[in-house]
């Protein structure tokens, strides 16, 4: 997949998901995560994971609240492990779609999801070089 196709992905998976973010949560790990997606012009719910909270505790509130999430966490090895965590520990109790991150851990260089606004402008400078 070249440059241009790898943008015009993203770019569809990021309309998609501000759709998709207009009734369902996203959740992320911290405020760079939050701001990044911000700057995506993602309006939706974001819920940051409280790090002074265990994430049983996190996903109880979670599950009193919603049916549904996104779980957008950084697709590095501490992210990968917290995704699993919450996602056992949300299990039977809310659905997560966990599709975004796995699109975009294959199509980002980047392994984090404060990086994702800075891999958008990098590939469209390079079409534009190109």
């Amino acid at each position: 997949m070249n440059d241009t196709q790898t943008l015009e992905e993203l770019e569809e998976l990021l309309e998609t998901l501000r759709k998709d973010n207009k009734t369902v949560p996203i959740i992320v790990e911290g405020d760079k995560d939050l701001a990044a997606l911000r700057k995506l012009e993602i309006k939706g719910e974001i819920i940051r994971f409280n790090k002074g909270q265990s994430v049983s505790d996190f996903c109880d509130s979670i599950a009193q609240k919603h049916q549904k999430i996104i779980l957008l966490l950084d697709w590095d090895w501490r992210g990968g492990r917290l995704n699993t965590s919450i996602k056992k520990h949300l299990e039977n109790r809310v659905e997560c779609n966990i599709t975004y991150r796995q699109v975009f851990a294959k199509r980002c260089i980047c392994r984090t999801v404060e990086g994702i606004p800075s891999w958008l402008e990098t590939l469209q400078r390079k079409i534009k070089v190109a």
